[in-house]
């Protein structure tokens, strides 16, 4: 390896546990890490909106959101490919006829649909559950609680969109978004195991690993000197692009199966044992 290497990391499940804390030992290998002259940059699903004070008071170099859409180093806007207000028009229209509960995703907030908070509270307690938490953790909490920064109200035909995510009530629903919007992405989320409890939608051919390659063309960096953390079905196309890919133990079995390495499970100090076994901490 060279003595700069460039970091990108997933947020939920791989930087931050499944109680949405950031262990003390990821905190430490970070700065370390980067005192020692190595970038890092976040790399996740999360809109800028949704990126909680704790993670930037860590000391980040940039990040890239969205799951792509979105990149920016040292504060400048390096990528920002958003879904046309024409289509944002038509993906809430089609939600709302099909009675299906969203939140719109953008770097200014997060904007749920009116009845977002009733109808989706039991399926957010169905994902914070299957990330780790106890039944009883998540008693009484609202949705606003497992989701930083979203709001309700404000216009919902937007132009400033990464992307939109919507509760599914069946499967069914995300084949068939992926019917009505073919010109643009379409995934499912859930927590671990790569469980399907949301659907969402975002800018076609876009993914995590195509905003890690225009960052290197700004920087004029080396893909060789590139090493990439996740844990979901979604960072695959990152870590498959960076020169080492490295997989949570707590990852769905697509991504441990194709990982470079296999660490430890965030909660037990996998970040950090990382770093530390690929020498970054000396």
């Amino acid at each position: 390896m060279s003595c700069q290497n460039l970091f990108f990391l997933d947020v939920d499940g791989t930087l931050v546990d499944y109680h949405n804390h950031i262990p003390e030992s990821a905190v430490k290998a970070i700065r370390q890490a980067r005192e020692n002259g190595h970038l890092i940059y976040v790399c996740t699903g999360r809109s800028k909106a949704e990126m909680q004070p704790e993670l930037w008071d860590i000391g980040l170099d940039g990040m890239m959101g969205g799951n792509g859409s979105y990149g920016e180093h040292h504060g400048q806007v390096i990528i920002h490919q958003l879904i046309s207000k024409e289509d944002a028009a038509k993906i809430v229209d089609w939600l709302t006829e099909r009675h299906l509960v969203y939140y719109l995703e953008s770097n200014n907030g997060l904007f749920a649909s009116s009845d977002f908070r009733e109808r989706s509270s039991e399926t957010l307690k169905t994902y914070a559950i299957q990330k780790g938490q106890s039944a009883w953790s998540v008693e009484g909490k609202e949705p606003e609680d497992f989701i930083h920064g979203l709001q309700y109200g404000g216009e919902l035909y937007r132009d400033d969109l990464n992307k939109v995510s919507f509760v599914l009530e069946s499967y069914q629903d995300h084949v068939d978004s992926k019917e009505a919007f073919p010109q643009l992405e379409a995934h499912t989320w859930g927590g671990r195991g790569e469980t399907a409890l949301f659907g969402d939608l975002g800018v076609k051919d876009n993914n995590k690993a195509h905003a890690i390659d225009v960052i290197l063309e700004h920087l004029v960096a080396k893909q060789s000197d590139t090493i990439a953390f996740g844990d979901a079905k979604i960072d695959i196309p990152m870590l498959k692009y960076c020169e080492i890919g490295v997989a949570m133990e707590n990852g769905g079995p697509e991504i441990l199966a194709m990982a470079d390495l296999v660490t430890d499970d965030v909660e037990a100090d996998g970040l950090y044992k990382a770093f530390d076994k690929l020498g970054l901490l000396k």
